[in-house]
């Protein structure tokens, strides 16, 4: 790859879409395990400057202006006052709630424009996802004007919470008699949580984007607790992000993301090391044992170990070295550069790290330890908790992201597959930008190309764990799946709804019932295979078969070790799996030599029974 120069893959651009979707896959999945996506360096580069212009340098000028603590490049000054780490989490969660921080950009498969986020959310009439049916006043799918102005009052509440100046607190000025700068005034917090909540239980879609389940968190200890407590609490946060992750991590699944993470990342990997990540390559591309190595000894098991060291150490030289490790182990995801580009969020993380556990040690006060009242601490406990066990044993219940569950490979996930010319039906979704395959011939790619670029993303979901069942039950259920267009569901649904994180709630069978109400597919025309993430009590994971004219059509599982023995293409066939429950109506299925080249894509395909 060049900065300017991408890897394309080695193709015959005039004969690979006719290609079975099997061989497509063999050679896409292949190609990625040395050059991932091959992207121009320039794109990981422009990550690199947002990263250090927005969220860095303009963050940290406009925090140390509005906090007292000296000025932006006194670092010294200000790198462990409690104001800084406040607004710095503010400053975080609104870059998110604004759509330029997570899931940004043509990593994450936003080619033209770069931004969801606000374009969606602060424009009426876009696709709304309500979390649970049965609160009160949130019933349909259509986001309102009182919608857009919950959201841009939330974006206003953080936004008014990072300006103000700090306010002192008796419980700040009792252990740190010499502060001036103060903490976060509370009023535009307590305005920010009411807003958040509000927001969220009318569309799910921004409250995770705003990463609820760790800074809201936040913005209550900010609020409720005194000075000692709020700290404390905040580390039991971070270590319990951490800690929940690593656990998450421990199975069958996490070994596959390794590998394709490390293809993917643009700088540093030489292409021995790439290799040395999968078994035989190009014969076999399952994990190697170093992929496991680095995936529960390097990964999982630094990630539990270390963390829980910086919550009950007393030794500031342990201390300090397992701040190195965790701060060195959050750079290193950045260096990826993961498709859903997390890049701020680690960044927080490892300055989190080093104000927290150095600027307010243990041996000084803060260890867990040190609550006012130990049933204080017993409720931040209970509260940090809840979400990632129910959603560990529950996945169904609670989104990945609450679960802790962000990088472990066990996610919700789906494909989605139209017959020819079906997918424009989504041009009748009220939103700022079309599809991906479009958004790539407006920046000049061919046709070809493009949907190449787009094929790619499916050979990725096929070299993790759940996608070699996504494509078994492709494979089993619809004999034109070569002919068919066929889309990662986490990469399609970024351009209807501007946001995904890897998580499959988002584009299940409500958002297809949603898409349905606008475009009007016919039986058999858009057809989604979707399975949800393993709970811990099980060895299996439940799909559903979902066709969007005539809703859930099959559910089933799979065993999980079934799907880690074979190859992404599958040579051996599919994946055996359990039906448990099949509707009455299926949907036809057509048996076409259509192939998707310009001029060759009729609105709707000729369908026909299977026999």
């Amino acid at each position: 790859m060049g900065f300017k120069t991408g890897d394309f893959p080695p193709v015959d651009l005039e004969t690979f879409l006719h290609q079975p979707l099997r061989d497509r896959i063999r050679a896409l999945s292949l190609h990625w395990v040395e050059y991932g996506f091959g992207s121009p360096r320039m794109i990981a580069t422009t990550y690199v400057v947002k990263v250090a212009v927005l969220w860095l340098f303009l963050g940290t000028v406009i925090i140390t202006a509005t906090s007292g603590v000296g000025w932006f490049w006194q670092v010294n000054l200000w790198w462990n006052a409690p104001i800084v780490y406040q607004k710095a989490i503010v400053w975080t969660m609104l870059l998110e709630a604004i759509g330029i921080a997570g899931s940004w950009g043509a990593i994450a498969g936003k080619f033209k424009p770069m931004l969801g986020g606000i374009l969606f959310w602060a424009r009426p009439g876009t696709i709304r996802l309500r979390p649970w049916a049965w609160v009160p006043g949130t019933a349909g799918d259509t986001r309102t004007v009182f919608d857009v102005v919950l959201y841009l009052g939330f974006l206003l509440a953080l936004a008014t919470a990072l300006v103000l100046p700090g306010q002192p607190t008796a419980a700040l000025s009792a252990v740190l008699p010499d502060n001036t700068s103060g903490l976060i005034q509370p009023i535009p917090v307590i305005a920010a949580i009411v807003l958040l909540v509000l927001v969220g239980v009318r569309d799910k879609t921004i409250a995770l984007a705003a990463r609820i389940e760790q800074y809201l968190p936040a913005l209550v200890f900010f609020v409720a607790l005194p000075f000692v407590d709020m700290i404390i609490a905040l580390k039991m946060l971070i270590v319990i992000v951490w800690a929940g992750a690593a656990l998450s991590k421990i199975g069958r699944h996490f070994p596959f993301v390794i590998p394709a993470m490390i293809s993917n990342t643009p700088f540093w990997p030489p292409m021995w090391l790439k290799r040395s990540m999968y078994r035989n390559f190009p014969d076999d591309i399952r994990p190697s044992g170093f992929a496991h190595f680095m995936a529960h000894g390097m990964g999982a098991g630094v990630e539990f170990i270390v963390p829980l060291v910086l919550l009950f150490s007393t030794n500031q030289w342990v201390t300090l070295g397992a701040v190195i490790i965790m701060v060195g182990y959050c750079l290193f995801i950045v260096s990826t550069f993961p498709l859903a580009v997390p890049l701020e969020w680690n960044l927080l993380f490892a300055f989190g790290a080093i104000t927290l556990f150095l600027g307010f040690p243990s041996w000084n006060g803060f260890s867990v330890l040190d609550f006012s009242n130990v049933w204080i601490g017993a409720a931040v406990a209970v509260g940090l908790l809840f979400f990632p066990v129910l959603g560990n044993i529950r996945p169904d219940k609670v989104s990945f992201l609450p679960s802790l569950r962000q990088y472990a490979g066990n996610w919700a996930s789906a494909i989605w597959t139209f017959t020819p010319g079906a997918e424009k039906k989504l041009d009748a979704v009220i939103r700022p930008t079309s599809n991906q395959v479009d958004q790539l011939q407006q920046m000049g790619y061919p046709y070809v190309a493009a949907e190449i670029t787009m094929q790619q993303t499916i050979a990725w979901r096929s070299m993790h764990s759940q996608g070699r069942g996504l494509f078994s039950l492709a494979y089993r259920t619809l004999p034109d799946i070569d002919t068919r267009t066929v889309r990662e569901g986490e990469f399609a649904c970024n351009s209807v709804i501007g946001f995904n994180f890897g998580d499959g709630h988002l584009h299940d069978a409500s958002l297809i019932r949603a898409l349905q109400s606008r475009c009007h597919f016919l039986p058999g025309e858009f057809v989604v295979f979707w399975v949800e993430s393993q709970p811990i009590t099980r060895g299996t994971q439940s799909y559903q078969i979902i066709d969007a004219a005539l809703g859930v059509i099959e559910r089933g599982t799979w065993k999980v070790a079934d799907a880690v023995k074979e190859q992404p293409w599958l040579p051996n066939g599919p994946i055996p799996v359990n039906v448990t429950w099949r509707a009455d109506t299926q949907p036809p299925t057509a048996a076409t030599n259509a192939v998707r080249l310009p001029g060759q894509t009729p609105a709707s395909a000729p369908v026909k029974e299977e026999a």
